[in-house]
């Protein structure tokens, strides 16, 4: 599913589903660099996102892949 990652002025990362019209908070990372692991976000969504370069620059439209539930 395509999902936007971006950060606002305060640092906070989310991530916006447009096909579902959800934008939550990411509230853990697998890896420090967010790229290449898992993400949780606030209403427990899991999702995998792509490996990329550490410096990528957000905002970003990324292809991503859902592995839990959550909240729908």
């Amino acid at each position: 599913m395509k999902v936007m990652i971006r950060k606002n002025a305060a640092g906070v990362l989310s991530a916006y589903v447009p096909k579902k019209d959800l934008e939550e908070p990411i509230v853990s990372m697998e890896r420090p660099g967010l790229w290449g692991g898992s993400v949780t976000l606030a209403n427990g969504w899991e999702l995998q996102l792509p490996d990329m370069a550490a410096e990528t620059t957000l905002p970003i439209t990324v292809e991503a892949r859902r592995t839990s539930l959550g909240e729908a």
